[in-house]
């Protein structure tokens, strides 16, 4: 801007050189036109001096400008350098953050890692442990089942051992020989060892030395039988001398026999006797005792059907299969107890099956009543004597084993009614207090022979001690008292029982209408009551004085038919 006015005014100056030239021409013209250019040379100079200090004035200003422009480039460029220096130590400070929060991940990947690690290591320890205790407690129960299984095949034993003994065996050399001492021991040994398998299987599974007890009382069972083989061998050879003695004296007691005629008087009636209290009976009732002989004469019948089987000795595959099917029906009996419901009905199952026809196993042999056409017959017959056995034995030394008993013959009788008949047949015959029926004296019978009739066991004479005989007819009644109270839970029960609580109520009535006999009525009365008490109350509902009657103990309850 400064630059273009001095070029301005140099051109008015010239322009004003001119005009001066030619107007004045004269001194005064001249000297005032010196002046006159003096001073437009000296405006002219400060002109130009105002020009250049302007000049340097813009480029001074241009200079600072530049100055200025160049600071404040540096300016930015240190404020960019400082922004881009604090974004980077921003960005170092995060990415030392990041590799610091990534290490810290990684340690704690690390770490969770090895506590997973140690976790699925205990883990798998324990379920390794686990899986040892289940092997375990599995080889534990399948020594233990091992165990239970030898422990039932020694009593299978023991009790076919035992039933080589007759305590009423009498050879046909030897009238007088005694077995009764073998029978008592033999079944002693018996108890002992269904007390041993009843112990150990209420507790769980029987031990090594439960099987030790079990082995041992098998052996002493062993050496019995022989030792009463070796006696009755030695009584035979004993006998065998003798007879060329007897032989010899035979002739002379024939001769005189012959001499003596045997008489026997009559023995003297008895004009009066005791006079009978009123109102009391010593006599059954008159259908009571057309029942009782119905009963007999069929047990009677039942012995003729299958005599054919019983009394084969030439035929060794009869005897052998006479001797398969009491084993089959008797032992399943004898193993019967309190340990569970389903071995229960296993038991029922195999009795039921073999009196039904099909084959069952015994002592690891195929048995079955179609084997022999009387082998039905000769097993009801024997199923109900050992029912029968097992009032007399089992239930008179262990009370509550009557229901159990009571519980499968119940099932038994209702589903083969032939085994309850036969059932009755044996109980009224060991135990005629169950009709009830006091059996008279007649002329002509001894006084031993009578005591058998009135339930006693006699043996060379001896009668039995009271307390063991009411034991035995106490067994009898319980076992009685619980089958009429009882039913097999898994029959259809739309029938009415086969010999139900009615029998109770007419045997109760009759026992209570009869004359009471010293002990045994009083006795009888209270095990029946005690069995049979509450639930005669919960159907006729005579209880006059607490109005109730418990529960029998050893009662079969629900939950036994779940174990």
């Amino acid at each position: 801007m400064l630059t273009m006015q001095g070029n301005d005014d140099r051109s008015f100056l010239e322009m004003d050189q001119e005009v001066l030239q030619a107007v004045l021409p004269s001194k005064v013209t001249e000297v005032e036109g010196c002046i006159r250019m003096y001073e437009e040379m000296h405006r002219l100079k400060g002109k130009e001096e105002l020009r250049q200090r302007q000049e340097q004035q813009e480029q001074m200003v241009r200079a600072v400008y530049d100055l200025a422009s160049e600071q404040l480039k540096r300016f930015d460029e240190l404020k960019e350098l400082k922004q881009h220096q604090e974004f980077q130590d921003l960005q170092e400070v995060m990415e030392k953050s990041s590799k610091e929060a990534q290490g810290q991940q990684e340690k704690l990947k690390e770490e969770h890692r090895h506590r997973a690690k140690v976790l699925n290591l205990k883990l798998r320890e324990a379920e390794q442990q686990r899986q040892r205790q289940e092997e375990l407690e599995r080889l534990r129960k399948e020594e233990g089942q091992e165990r239970l299984r030898r422990l039932y095949s020694i009593q299978e034993e023991v009790l076919q051992l035992n039933q080589q003994i007759d305590p009423n065996y009498r050879h046909k050399d030897l009238p007088r020989i005694d077995l009764s001492a073998y029978s008592n021991r033999g079944n002693q040994i018996c108890g002992l060892v269904s007390g041993l398998i009843r112990t150990t299987s209420e507790r769980g599974f029987p031990t090594q030395v439960d099987v030790a007890n079990t082995e041992r009382a098998l052996q002493e069972m062993r050496g019995l039988i022989s030792s009463m083989q070796q006696e009755i061998a030695a009584a035979v050879e004993e006998k065998r001398k003798r007879d060329e003695e007897e032989e010899r004296q035979k002739q002379q007691e024939l001769l005189k026999k012959e001499q003596m005629k045997a008489q026997t008087p009559a023995p003297a009636q008895q004009s009066g006797g005791k006079k009978q209290k009123e109102g009391l009976q010593v006599k059954a009732e008159e259908s009571t005792m057309q029942w009782y002989q119905q009963l007999q004469d069929a047990a009677e019948q039942c012995i003729a059907s299958f005599s054919g089987l019983s009394n084969c000795k030439d035929n060794n595959e009869v005897k052998k299969i006479k001797t398969e099917l009491q084993k089959a029906a008797t032992i399943p009996v004898s193993q019967i107890s309190r340990i569970a419901g389903s071995q229960l009905r296993e038991i029922f199952d195999k009795i039921n099956n073999l009196l039904s026809g099909k084959s069952v196993q015994s002592g690891g042999r195929t048995v079955s009543v179609t084997q022999h056409p009387q082998g039905l017959d000769f097993v009801y017959y024997k199923l109900a004597e050992k029912f029968v056995n097992q009032g007399e034995e089992e239930v008179a030394s262990h009370r509550d084993a009557a229901f159990p008993i009571a519980v499968v013959a119940s099932g038994i009788w209702e589903l083969h009614p032939r085994v309850g008949d036969l059932f009755l047949a044996h109980l009224h015959k060991k135990c005629p207090y169950s009709v009830p029926f006091y059996p008279a004296l007649k002329e002509g019978t001894s006084m031993e022979e009578y005591q058998r009739m009135l339930g006693y066991q006699v043996k060379d004479s001896k009668v039995e001690e009271q307390d063991h005989f009411l034991k035995r007819m106490s067994g009898m009644i319980r076992l009685y008292a619980a089958i009429i109270q009882l039913r097999w839970p898994y029959i259809n029960k739309q029938g009415a029982h086969p010999h139900g609580l009615n029998n109770g109520w007419r045997w109760l009535a009759q026992m209570l209408n009869m004359e009471p006999l010293a002990d045994v009525t009083a006795t009888l009365l209270f095990d029946f009551l005690e069995v049979c008490g509450n639930a005669l109350m919960k159907q006729y509902q005579e209880c006059l004085q607490k109005k109730e009657i418990p529960l029998p103990k050893g009662a079969l309850q629900p939950s036994f038919w779940r174990a």
